[in-house]
């Protein structure tokens, strides 16, 4: 099955509701690559690799987030990077990565 990397920004109410530490575990149940990190202008980035199925199902839970988040809006972009060899919560960002 081939794989891609889909690099996502999420904003929204999405600090401080545990979003990171939600989309990971949901990252790991789909058997996802990747990271997640917080950007100090109050939106969450991540960047997940894995098949169409996995990514399509990790994008309907973005929307979705854990119960106190409120998101507003999902940024979705293909990259042609590689997203590493497990999924991690990744420290704070002043800005997104560039891709």
């Amino acid at each position: 099955m081939p794989v891609k990397t889909k690099h996502y920004l999420i904003s929204g109410r999405v600090q401080g509701v545990s979003y990171r530490a939600s989309t990971e575990q949901q990252a790991h149940q789909l058997g996802l690559t990747g990271w997640v990190r917080n950007l100090t202008d109050g939106r969450v980035e991540l960047m997940a690799c894995g098949s169409d199925v996995q990514l399509q199902t990790l994008e309907r839970w973005l929307w979705q987030g854990p119960a106190r988040a409120q998101v507003s809006q999902v940024g979705v972009t293909e990259v042609s990077v590689s997203a590493g060899d497990d999924f991690v919560v990744a420290e704070t960002a002043v800005t997104a990565a560039r891709y």
